[in-house]
């Protein structure tokens, strides 16, 4: 009987150790750690704003500043058309700026890590995209002297950019299709060359 006894003690012990020990490195691992001081971060050594702009996020080492640099070349260009007279500026080019400013000004503030330099320049994007497509408006209402004739003017631009567009598209099939007979023939020729 004292043998079971110890059979007993052996197997109840041995199943609280396999139950408990998970357990017990659980609740070390979710522990905090104890600081000495009330604030550690105080005690941090202060970087400085090179350091900071390394280290970054959205630093210089990364694609989170680079891409909005390269964009403003974007908006420089866009801005360049300031000087450009109203009548040849595209509706559907100005109109692109300001819907693609608009949204990703938003995004840009919705994404981690949140990107305040791609931020500013989509925003400025949106505004060069505005002053133009007002510059277009105004200069329509300066010719057709109403303003729902320059909505009727602008849109039938945007319609006509897309017909264009369209038998562009049409010509182009066209003269692919004329090309590949051609090719065809001149390598059906070069074959009986040969032969």
């Amino acid at each position: 009987m004292s043998a079971r006894m110890g059979f007993r003690h052996f197997a109840q012990s041995s199943r609280q150790s396999a139950f408990r020990t998970p357990f017990q490195t659980r609740q070390t691992i979710f522990r905090r750690g104890q600081t000495t001081t009330a604030n550690a971060a105080a005690e941090a050594p202060k970087q400085s704003f090179f350091q900071r702009l390394w280290t970054s996020e959205v630093g210089i080492r990364t694609v989170h500043f680079w891409a909005p640099v390269m964009k403003w070349g974007v908006v420089l260009v866009g801005a360049s058309d300031f000087f450009r007279p109203a009548e040849k500026l595209s509706v559907t080019q100005n109109l692109a700026l300001v819907a693609t400013g608009a949204l990703w000004t938003r995004w840009c503030l919705i994404i981690k890590p949140k990107n305040i330099l791609l931020a500013a320049v989509n925003f400025a994007l949106f505004i060069v995209g505005t002053v133009q497509v007002g510059r277009i408006f105004s200069y329509n209402v300066g010719l057709t002297g109403s303003v729902s004739e320059a909505f009727r003017r602008i849109g039938r631009d945007i319609a006509g950019g897309a017909e264009k567009t369209d038998k562009q598209l049409k010509d182009d099939i066209e003269n692919a299709k004329e090309v590949t007979q051609a090719e065809v023939e001149l390598r059906a020729k070069a074959k009986a060359a040969k032969a």
